[in-house]
C-alpha cells in the first residue's frame, strides 16, 4: 500500500517500471478511490460556484467537465478541483482527505442559492484509466469515451467517465461496483507510484505536493487549466490578476533531474538549496522509467536554470 495521502489504495502490484510502461504504451487501470468526491445538486449550482471559484463555470454545458480553484482571500490555492456536470449535478474530484474542507466551505456560502453540496465519498469512488489504448479499455463499459478533453460521457450502469487532459480518463462509480467495474475495462492494474511517476514527468502540479500554504496559481501554472484571467470577481481574484498584470510571481514550479547518489528519494517538502542558501521544496520525487530519479519542485524565480541545486548530498539539475 502506499504511504502518506496516498494511502489506502495500491503503490504497485510488483513492477513500478512495467506499470509506468503499461500506462505510457498501452492501458492501465489505476486506483484512486482515496479521492475525495463532492457533489453539488440544484439549479443554480453552476453560477454559484462561478462565483467561489477561479474558473468561468456559469455557462459549462452539461456533460462537460474542467478544472478549478478556491482560493483564499489572499489568492492563495486552498482546494483544487476536478470539475464534472451531468446537467443535474457538478461533481468535483479532489485530493484525499480534503473533501469534508471542502464541504464546510461550501456549506457556509450557500445563503439563499438553491444548491445543497454534500461529500459523497462513502458512496462514490474514482478510476483512472490511462494510456493510449485508453479509449477500448472505457468502451468495454458500453460507452464512447468522449473526444474532446474534459468531455464526459453517463455510464451505462451509473456514474460517469470523464476524458483527461493528458491520455485517458477518470470514472467515478459507485464505490460499490468498483471491483466489477475493473473487471469489466479488462486492463492490466497499475499503482498509484506509476501514476505518479507519468504526472511529474508531465509537469503537472498536484495540490499539497507542489504548493504550500503561500502557493498562488501562476507558480505551479495553473493558468489556464483551472483559471479563467477574464471572468468577474472571486475569492483572491486581486492576487491573481495584480500577478498577471503587473509581474511574475516569486516562485515557479521546475522538472529537477536528480544524481541518484541516494537511494532514498527526498520526501515531500524537503529543502532546495543553492550553495547554503534555501531556494525552495520538493514536491514529489519518483523513479521514472526512462528518466531515472526526477522530481517537481517549487523555487525562487530568480534561480538560474544552470544553477548547481542540492537536495540533501543530492544534487539536482534543472530541466
Amino acid at each position: 500500500m502506499a504511504d502518506g495521502p496516498d494511502a489506502g489504495v495500491a503503490a504497485h502490484y510488483g513492477d513500478p517500471f512495467r506499470e509506468q510502461r503499461l500506462l505510457s504504451e498501452d492501458v492501465g487501470v489505476v486506483d484512486r478511490s482515496h479521492r475525495g468526491v463532492v457533489a453539488v445538486p440544484g439549479v443554480d449550482r453552476l453560477s454559484w460556484l462561478h462565483s467561489l471559484t477561479s474558473q468561468h463555470v456559469s455557462a459549462l454545458p452539461a456533460w462537460s467537465g474542467t478544472e478549478a480553484l478556491i482560493l483564499s482571500p489572499h489568492g492563495h490555492v486552498e482546494h483544487h478541483l476536478q470539475v464534472a456536470d451531468d446537467g443535474e449535478t457538478t461533481w468535483l474530484d479532489v485530493e484525499p482527505g480534503t473533501a469534508d474542507d471542502l464541504t464546510t466551505y461550501l456549506q457556509k456560502m450557500v445563503f439563499m442559492m438553491r444548491v445543497e453540496p454534500a461529500d459523497v465519498s462513502a458512496e462514490w469512488a474514482v478510476l483512472s484509466v490511462v494510456g493510449p489504448n485508453a479509449s477500448a479499455a472505457v468502451g468495454r463499459l458500453g460507452v464512447d469515451l468522449p473526444a474532446e478533453p474534459y468531455g464526459v460521457a453517463a455510464l451505462p450502469d451509473g456514474g460517469l467517465v470523464r476524458r483527461t487532459s493528458f491520455p485517458g480518463a477518470d470514472l467515478l462509480v459507485p464505490r460499490a461496483a468498483l471491483d466489477a467495474t475493473v473487471d469489466r475495462l479488462n486492463a492490466p492494474l497499475a499503482g498509484v507510484w506509476a501514476y505518479e511517476a507519468l504526472r511529474v514527468a508531465d509537469r503537472r502540479p498536484r495540490l499539497g505536493f507542489e504548493t504550500d500554504h503561500r502557493t498562488i496559481v501562476q507558480e505551479p501554472e495553473w493558468v489556464p487549466t483551472a483559471v479563467h484571467l477574464e471572468k468577474g470577481c472571486y475569492r483572491g481574484q486581486e492576487t491573481v490578476a495584480r500577478v498577471h498584470n503587473l509581474g511574475r510571481p516569486p516562485r515557479r514550479m521546475v522538472l529537477l533531474h536528480l544524481d541518484g547518489v541516494s537511494d532514498e528519494l527526498p520526501a515531500q517538502g524537503t529543502p532546495i538549496t543553492l550553495g547554503d542558501r534555501p531556494v525552495g521544496f520538493v514536491g514529489t520525487a519518483v523513479r521514472h522509467f526512462e528518466f531515472g530519479n526526477i522530481a517537481l519542485g517549487l523555487i525562487k524565480r530568480s534561480t538560474a536554470d544552470d544553477a548547481d541545486l542540492r537536495i540533501g548530498e543530492t544534487r539536482a539539475a534543472i530541466d
